[in-house]
Formats: structure tokens, C-alpha cells, sequence
């Protein structure tokens, strides 16, 4: 991955936007994953929110073949805790960190950025703002998995302890099982994080009710 900024969407909820959320979609799709997703939110009309939809860069991907598909890192198993890309891992880290100060050279403080991702995407948060270096306003990660955990407990910077976190995953997720979503849930709690776990009958996939629960979830940690 390039140094360069990911290519992206921008939505602005309203006029002059004083918080953002930076949302990273999954495997194989793209920024425009979650364009629809925006008003379905039903945030408030102010603040005004800007939504940052960056597009993956495109790879090879073991698991499917080493189809070259837009991913944020590979997956080498389907058990996706065996033979973690941290390399991939940390490139995405690196590029989402530079969404953030983009954000920052915008006016709008670390501290009113949320990080979102789906799948792939919401472990790539995970992996990003527990160890950003300021204080984020929270982290939502929809049918996602904490990567390389035993890494996260060493490099987690202090700014971000107690970061509020949004979990929702479906029961019958195939790709990421909801026991490793669970897991997940675990060692964050375990890291003193407070996380809002919301679990449904779901496929790997969203539906109505947990956009409403996050959408209720983001005007709280956005107020």
C-alpha cells in the first residue's frame, strides 16, 4: 500500500461538519457499501457529521483463490485468528491514520472522529484506534474480530483507554462466527473498555434494527 490518501466518498449530514466518522467497508466490496447506510442512521440534524467512505486498496487474497479483490489485508485461512496479515494489517493502520489527519487538518479534533468498519473493515478499526496515539470519540465495528489481540494488549496507547465501543454481530455469521465477535467483546472488556454488544439473527450481514442501535449508539459518543 501506498503512503498516498485512500481514494474515498464523503457525505455531510449538514453544513460546515464538526465531527466525522470514517467507515471502512469488507472484503471484496467498496466505499459505496455503505452510501445507503448514512440516512438510515437517522443522526440528528446538527452536529453536522461528515461520513469518510474510503475505498480498500485491490490484492490478492489467499483464502479466495488469490483472486485480486479491494481488501484491507489478506486472509490466508477461514479461521481468521491463524496466520494473521500483520503486515496488511499495519499498512491499513497507517492509512486510516492519515483519514484522521486529514479530519485534523479539516478542524475537526481526534477526539470527535469515530472509526466504523464492517467485517475486515471493523477489524482494521479495532487494530487502529487502540493504539492511536490521541483520543478518539469511539470505535464501531459491525461483525468484525480484534486482530493480532495479544499485540493490541502490548502496543494500546493510554490516550484511547476506556474508549467506547459499538459490537454488533449476527448469530449465524459464517465468515466471522459470533464466538470470535465474542471473544473479541471479551478481551476489550478485558483491556477496561466499555462495550456496547448487540447481537442478532443474522447472516454476515446488517439489517434495520442493528443500523438503529448504532445509529442511537453514534449520537451519544457525537453529542
Amino acid at each position: 500500500m501506498t503512503s498516498s490518501l485512500l481514494s474515498n466518498i464523503e457525505i455531510e449530514t449538514g453544513p460546515a461538519p464538526s465531527r466525522s466518522v470514517i467507515w471502512l467497508h469488507g472484503l471484496g466490496a467498496d466505499g459505496h457499501d455503505f452510501e445507503p447506510v448514512v440516512p438510515l442512521l437517522d443522526l440528528p440534524a446538527s452536529p453536522s457529521v461528515r461520513f469518510v467512505l474510503p475505498h480498500a486498496p485491490a490484492r490478492s487474497v489467499t483464502v479466495n483463490g488469490g483472486m485480486v479483490m479491494r481488501a484491507w489485508y489478506d486472509i490466508r485461512r477461514a479461521d481468521l485468528a491463524t496466520e494473521e496479515d500483520e503486515v496488511g494489517l499495519r499498512d491499513s493502520q497507517a492509512a486510516v491514520e492519515a483519514l484522521i489527519s486529514q479530519e485534523k487538518l479539516r478542524g475537526i479534533a481526534a477526539e470527535r472522529v469515530v472509526l466504523a468498519g464492517f467485517s475486515q473493515g471493523g477489524a482494521v478499526v479495532l487494530q487502529t484506534a487502540l493504539r492511536y496515539a490521541e483520543r478518539l470519540a469511539g470505535i464501531l465495528a459491525l461483525s468484525a474480530y480484534l486482530p493480532l489481540p495479544d499485540a493490541a494488549e502490548a502496543e494500546r496507547h493510554a490516550a484511547n483507554t476506556g474508549l467506547p465501543i459499538f459490537m454488533g454481530h449476527g448469530l449465524q455469521d459464517p465468515v466471522v462466527p459470533a464466538a470470535l465477535g465474542m471473544a473479541s467483546r471479551d478481551r476489550l472488556q478485558s483491556f477496561g473498555h466499555p462495550v456496547s454488544w448487540h447481537e442478532y439473527p443474522l447472516p454476515h450481514s446488517v439489517s434495520l434494527q442493528e443500523l438503529n442501535d448504532a445509529g442511537n449508539w453514534l449520537t451519544g459518543v457525537l453529542a
